[in-house]
């Protein structure tokens, strides 16, 4: 067993394909394939089951999982150690939106933490409109938010990462096994239209360009009750791979399918004031960003 395994075992695990794995991981599939087919041999156990739509974990892989979560973790805390900078101090303002906070910036809040000890980090959680008015009221430093929603002229904004919109079904739905979905087939479906962070006006933007129509049946802000009803065949949506997860809250496996027609990526990055003067907690924060996703999208 090694380190390179075990990160490809919990990339798989998260997105329930080893090719999704190899796009997060920036790395072919066969890759993947080796490194998981190795970890099951040193195991001597099985710890996924191979169906026509993903990757299922066995009880193995389950308990693999929570062990691996654990050895990752420690391992990044210990290569941490070189990098920390415990003379950084002062306090930094983030606004960051719902989903942002709920499915993107924790793992990153821990690294800062860890690597800058004595940095004040005070987060805020806002919708956009709020936070680009307090970015321009000086009440935030920097946000980090959907940038794709961004339309304010006064702020300057970074792209940090491109999210793909795919389409979500049950396990058992009659589009689970497809490669591909057009807007017909998902307009014959029940649609739950998840509302919060612009998602509903996200979503008809891209719907506005369709001669077919989503029967909306249900308007929800919570993405775990999408993925719950989902799973459980009470509908469809169309919803991105930064809040994917393979099972619901009941262990219910969710299969996604891409569109026929492309929809928008939702874009997530950093927005401050224009022209705003860098404070050296805002420049940290920034300079993390900027060296965690080596090839920023400038917007």
């Amino acid at each position: 067993m090694n380190f390179r395994q075990l990160k490809y075992f919990v990339a798989t695990a998260e997105t329930g394909q080893v090719s999704r794995a190899a796009s997060a991981l920036s790395i072919s599939q066969s890759s993947v394939t080796t490194a998981i087919r190795e970890l099951e041999t040193s195991l001597g156990v099985e710890l996924f089951v191979r169906t026509h739509h993903g990757m299922d974990l066995t009880h193995a892989g389950r308990d693999l999982l929570t062990s691996a979560y654990a050895i990752l973790s420690k391992v990044e805390e210990a290569q941490s150690l070189r990098h920390r900078n415990s003379e950084t101090s002062g306090t930094i303002r983030i606004a960051a939106s719902y989903t942002v906070i709920g499915y993107f910036l924790p793992s990153h809040l821990d690294r800062l933490r860890q690597l800058h000890p004595n940095l004040d980090i005070r987060l805020f959680e806002q919708n956009r409109d709020s936070i680009e008015e307090g970015l321009l009221a000086d009440r935030f430093d920097i946000a980090i938010l959907l940038t794709s929603n961004i339309a304010n002229p006064a702020l300057d904004s970074e792209t940090l990462m491109r999210s793909s919109r795919r389409l979500w079904v049950s396990n058992t739905h009659r589009l689970a096994h497809r490669r591909t979905a057009s807007f017909e087939d998902i307009a014959e479906e029940d649609y739950i239209m998840l509302t919060v962070d612009e998602a509903a006006n996200s979503a008809m933007k891209y719907w506005s360009y369709q001669r077919a129509q989503p029967r909306v049946t249900l308007r929800t802000s919570s993405v775990e009750a999408v993925r719950s009803l989902v799973a459980n065949g009470h509908g469809v949506a169309i919803l991105s791979d930064m809040v994917y997860r393979p099972w619901s809250l009941e262990g219910k496996r969710i299969a996604t399918v891409l569109t026929e027609t492309p929809v928008p990526t939702m874009d997530v990055g950093l927005a401050w004031r224009k022209n705003a003067g860098f404070s050296p907690q805002m420049q940290l924060i920034y300079d993390y960003f900027r060296q965690t996703f080596n090839s920023p999208y400038t917007t």
